[in-house]
């Protein structure tokens, strides 16, 4: 008689239930990523737009974050610039000097908002318009030389300082790399095409200007007899001034130049460097501009008192004919 096995029992078990995950996480995601592309595509419709100057500025502008001016004030939280305005964003050493460099921007002529914009722009003294100028004039040289791809490998030999005569542009002479020709005020190509993108943008003020021409140490050696580093310099200043003309400056705004030598040697640097063969370019304030005036129509003559001025000294030549004519006559 067959046996019956009995039926196989089954036994479920189920899992716990996992509460139900979030579902609208992924659309923040796209969300981010989404808006991300929008202002991508934003910056490429600027860019395209903008000209070249424009476009060195942008790029100058997000590759160093620049300092944050404080609101309703005329300069930022760590302003150490003679210049008042909004933040600096340029290369600065110890000295205070500006160094042309890739963070260079392109912010001339943009104002910061503030409280009471109206009355205040009522109320600035010329003072500070023309610091505003000067600061424009300054950020408009750095983009000029950043925008010329032929002219950014130099940038390192171009300074730009604030001085009480105003704004200060000095070009210096580097290492195997002269500004004009050996003992000869004859300007290399690259020097010529930095005086003439200066000249562009210095004609854009109309402040003055003073150029001087510097060298080093090391003894003229061009063999012109009585001919020395003061008329080499002074020949190198006149130079640089002809390439501003041609770069469209008007003549007018070159108040003076001057050759210096070797007189005015950089701080801190050796005499014989090369670093010292350099033109500066000032570009004067109103007052600075006035005192050197002042100071040229005020210059008084010498005269001899002993001798008398000239109406003096011909009516005592004329003294003795007329006391002889009032003599009697001789019988």
């Amino acid at each position: 008689m067959p046996k019956h096995k009995p039926a196989p029992r089954v036994v479920k078990r189920r899992a716990p239930e996992k509460p139900d995950q979030p579902v609208g996480a992924w659309k923040l995601a796209y969300a981010d990523f989404m808006t991300a592309l929008m202002a991508f595509f934003l910056l490429l419709w600027i860019v395209s737009s903008a000209s070249n100057t424009q476009r060195a500025g942008i790029a100058a502008y997000f590759s160093e974050p620049v300092r944050i001016p404080l609101w309703g004030g005329d300069r930022d939280a760590i302003d150490t610039s003679a210049i008042k305005g909004a933040g600096g964003g340029l290369s600065t050493d110890g000295t205070g000097v500006t160094h042309l460099s890739t963070s260079a921007t392109d912010r001339a002529g943009q104002s910061v908002p503030r409280r009471g914009d109206a009355a205040t722009a009522a109320s600035e003294s010329p003072e500070s318009i023309e610091q505003a100028r000067l600061r424009s004039l300054q950020l408009s040289v750095l983009a000029a030389i950043e925008a010329n791809p032929e002219l950014r490998p130099f940038r390192q030999q171009i300074r730009i300082d604030s001085t009480q005569q105003g704004l200060r542009i000095e070009i210096r002479d580097a290492q195997n790399r002269p500004m004009f020709a050996t003992a000869s005020d004859a300007v290399e190509p690259y020097m010529r095409d930095i005086l003439q993108a200066i000249g562009r943008s210095v004609n854009s003020v109309p402040n003055r200007i003073i150029i001087q021409g510097h060298t080093d140490a090391v003894p003229y050696s061009g063999g012109e007899k009585n001919y020395s580093n003061w008329e080499l310099s002074t020949a190198r200043a006149n130079a640089s001034r002809r390439e501003l003309i041609a770069a469209g400056m008007d003549q007018s705004r070159v108040l003076r130049i001057a050759g210096l030598a070797s007189s005015q040697s950089l701080s801190g640097v050796d005499p014989l460097a090369a670093g010292n063969r350099r033109i500066s370019i000032i570009v004067l304030s109103a007052r600075a501009e006035a005192a050197l005036v002042h100071d040229d129509t005020s210059a008084t003559t010498i005269t001899n008192d002993a001798a008398g001025t000239s109406d003096e000294n011909e009516n005592a030549k004329k003294a003795p004919v007329a006391a002889s004519s009032m003599q009697p006559a001789s019988p």
